[in-house]
């Protein structure tokens, strides 16, 4: 392909890998490197190590041609036009991203450029480590006319994260050079072109050759704030949103049908208006936070972002207390907890409301068995079973003899329950959904007390019943 472009990608998590997958899928030669060599193998053997939609088909089609996997950095540097950085940076003290990995592989890089590069922020990072990348390659000797640093965020949703990267809303490139940001735009052109989409086998979304994706193209320092603002304001309005949900469950309204209304306007829009137990995962808690600790460090007090952080953690009180509520006391009790991920899609626990949710209902004395559809492995490493926590293998199973059943991660699977299965397989009749995937009166008809957020539990619209019987 005339127009390929040789990339490094450092890095072969989420990011990392749904990017190597897609470069390649969008004819670039690509090697990913990890120094994980077990790892590597197993991607070098066809192994997937995440639960990712789309994403085995295009390594399966990729590996060995046109995507290769190996521990050698330096080879792959000297290599490659482009070197992505897609290595972790984990929340670290005070909320500030810890940076050391980037650190450690830009360090790594420097010894192996001979010539020109552009190295690219794909991590999240706070505003300026373009700044800081430059000057660590500048310790290490490496001359300014041998490489430029630009910032390309990543926007991918866990779940759906190859769909987003190859029909994207928009390509951010924060470069402040020319050269830089065409190269890392050529990266694209499959994309913006729409050349992409005309492909035979080319993934279907909301792009097409008459539709192609967008390249923005900014400084680097923006391309930063960017990502961070991005993240920040979705956690915003899922924080504002379950902040409603309390009023109004308070006044007996249905937050459901409250969003709904709300999304209708076009200034605001549905997405992330999903009332329940709050947001989890790699990104929101950590980019929230550092971006907070980043606005803090420049005399910005940026209170609102310490208000969603605190709603966030507010949701899963409110939710163990509706347990309670339906259950009076929980030494004994027999829960089936549906959901171990922070959110449907993806196998990822990182974060996951459900996981804090499981350890509390165990603490107060319940005995819990979970299902997931994916994340069960993983859980099981930061939860091993006991004889309190047992793993199941099926809704119904975890849910036999349940005294309630609970739902805490938005899985398709758990939205289409049999429930009249289920009503067959439980001790008592009682739903308690963190994500609200039910009608209440769908499930009143079905004899589960449904007990759900932001909206009056059908245990109490009885009790109002027979209040009005008896006036």
């Amino acid at each position: 392909m005339s127009n390929s472009v040789s990339i490094c990608v450092v890095g072969s998590g989420y990011v990392g890998l749904v990017a190597s997958a897609c470069f390649a899928e969008m004819g670039h030669r690509v090697l990913c490197v990890d120094n994980d060599e077990s790892k590597v193998k197993t991607l070098n053997e066809g192994g997937v190590p995440i639960f990712e939609h789309h994403l085995p088909e295009l390594l399966a089609k990729h590996r060995g041609h046109g995507l290769d996997f190996t521990t050698d950095l330096h080879g792959a540097v000297e290599q490659s036009e482009a070197v992505f950085i897609a290595v972790g940076t984990p929340q670290g003290d005070g909320g500030a991203a810890d940076l050391s990995y980037v650190e450690a592989v830009v360090s790594e890089i420097a010894r192996s450029i001979r010539g020109y590069k552009v190295i690219v922020e794909k991590s999240t990072v706070p505003v300026y480590t373009n700044e800081w990348i430059r000057r660590v390659l500048q310790r290490h000797g490496v001359p300014l006319e041998n490489f430029d640093v630009v910032s390309n965020p990543e926007f991918l949703r866990e779940g759906t994260a190859v769909t987003d990267f190859l029909h994207p809303d928009r390509i951010v490139v924060g470069a402040n050079s020319e050269r830089a940001a065409e190269l890392v735009s050529r990266i694209y052109k499959p994309l913006s072109s729409g050349s992409y989409y005309a492909q035979p086998g080319a993934l279907n979304g909301t792009h097409s050759t008459s539709h192609p994706a967008t390249v923005f193209v900014t400084s680097a320092q923006s391309a930063e704030i960017i990502k961070h603002a991005s993240n920040a304001f979705l956690a915003l309005k899922i924080s504002f949103i379950n902040a409603v949900a309390s009023l109004a469950e308070a006044v007996d309204a249905d937050i459901e049908d409250i969003a709904t209304g709300m999304g209708m306007d076009s200034r605001i829009g549905p997405k992330f208006l999903r009332a329940g137990l709050g947001y989890g995962g790699s990104c929101f808690p950590k980019d929230v936070a550092a971006f907070r600790r980043v606005a803090e460090e420049r005399g910005v007090d940026f209170q609102l972002l310490t208000e969603v952080c605190k709603i966030n953690e507010t949701q899963k009180d409110i939710f163990y207390n509706k347990v309670l509520s339906a259950l009076w006391t929980l030494r004994g009790k027999r829960l089936a907890a549906l959901g171990l991920s922070f959110k449907g899609g993806t196998d990822d626990i990182r974060e996951s409301p459900a996981i804090d949710v499981i350890k509390r209902l165990l603490a107060g004395g319940a005995r819990v068995t979970a299902y997931d559809p994916a994340a069960t492995e993983r859980a099981s490493e930061v939860l091993p079973p006991t004889d309190k926590l047992t793993y199941s293998s099926s809704i119904y199973e975890a849910a036999k003899d349940a005294d309630a059943v609970l739902i805490l991660t938005d899985w398709k699977e758990f939205a289409n329950m049999d429930l009249n299965r289920l009503s067959q397989v439980v001790r008592f009749p009682i739903v308690i959904d963190g994500r609200n995937l039910y009608k209440a009166e769908k499930m009143e008809e079905h004899g589960f007390t449904y007990v759900s957020m932001g909206r009056p539990g059908s245990f109490q619209a009885q009790q109002r019943k027979a209040q009005c019987v008896i006036v």
